[in-house]
């Protein structure tokens, strides 16, 4: 544990000190960019809120991906399984009749989000198990798939009058705003921590997550002590998938009410940096999620004094620290 916090410190302060170098560059004092985005982003109720919005999404494909790796697989393919979370969260949202109660809308909706995205996650890991299909090259192909289809369906069943937005979800389904001036955080960011104290425990705790980090670590020496090496990672990115399809919670149930194109986009890839920087532990992928939707939102809370575009480069270049932070710090380690 130790040498992950290290490998993170590291990473995080290299990361600031090219973020510094770039403020200089645009011409601002470095120090007064950072403050000012703390003070702005930490003191206003809205953009904490949207903070805490972009972090709900984040932490769970961060988790998703988390979950994969730690079986020895890289799920790359959450963006297309929050994708068809989102899809079959509103349309079973829509479907259900109009006087559903919240105690059956809401998990009826959250549990079509969550299958959807298993369903596209055991297929990438059952091509991996039975053809020995690549899971990156599977996820790739199966991401534009999804996309495309739920364009597909949209336009044949759900968008009316040249919209791209499908019709509300019943009021049932609907998950209540946390009450932060008006900011798209939700209720979700509930789902989001019982899945990152329920994947602690996994992982800590259970044969189950003995067995997928054995796995993961040496798949020949955990298939000689007798553990199916083939089913864990299907059952892994089964479940990597469900939690990328979780995600669609926070973008349909709890903010739009509804099927969008492209809702939600991006927030699968980023996952993946919210994984690496959280060196795979539920706790590190939360407190990834966090920073990054920190970064996002303090990008647009800056705007006026350094182009947002910077402080999105900075996403990119903490996630490249991690990559040449880990090296470093177990050659050190090991010295």
């Amino acid at each position: 544990m130790r040498r992950e916090v290290a490998t993170v410190g590291i990473a995080l302060l290299a990361a600031l000190a090219i973020g510094s170098a770039l403020i200089l560059v645009a011409g601002r004092s470095p120090g007064h960019v950072w403050f000012a985005m703390l003070a702005r982003t930490l003191g206003d109720p809205y953009l904490f809120g949207q903070i805490l919005y972009k972090a709900t999404g984040l932490a769970l494909t961060g988790l998703a991906v988390a979950l994969a790796l730690d079986a020895g697989l890289f799920n790359i393919g959450a963006e297309g399984q929050l994708t068809a979370g989102v899809l079959a969260c509103a349309v079973v949202g829509q479907a259900l009749p109009a006087g559903t109660p919240a105690i059956l809308a809401i998990p009826a909706c959250t549990l079509a989000a969550a299958l959807a995205g298993a369903a596209i996650g055991v297929t990438i890991g059952a091509l991996r198990v039975t053809r020995g299909a690549h899971e990156v090259i599977t996820s790739i192909m199966l991401n534009a798939i999804v996309v495309g289809v739920a364009l597909w369906i949209g336009n044949a069943v759900l968008f009316r009058g040249g919209a791209t937005r499908g019709g509300a979800i019943v009021a049932g389904a609907e998950l209540p705003p946390l009450g932060l001036a008006g900011s798209a955080a939700n209720a979700s960011i509930v789902i989001a921590a019982l899945c990152v104290g329920g994947m602690w425990w996994l992982r800590a705790r259970t044969t189950w997550g003995a067995a997928w980090r054995a796995v993961g670590r040496d798949p020949a020496a955990a298939r000689s002590v007798g553990i199916g090496v083939g089913r864990v990672q299907i059952l892994a990115m089964l479940g990597s998938g469900a939690l990328a399809g979780l995600a669609a919670t926070n973008f349909v149930l709890g903010h739009k009410h509804a099927f969008e194109e492209g809702l939600g986009r991006g927030t699968g890839l980023l996952g993946i940096s919210a994984a690496l920087l959280g060196r795979l532990h539920p706790l590190g992928v939360a407190l990834a999620a966090i920073l990054l939707g920190f970064l996002s939102v303090g990008g647009l809370a800056v705007n006026d004094l350094v182009p947002k575009e910077l402080t999105e480069m900075l996403q990119g270049v903490v996630l490249l620290s991690v990559a040449v932070a880990v090296p470093w710090v177990r050659r050190r380690w090991a010295q």
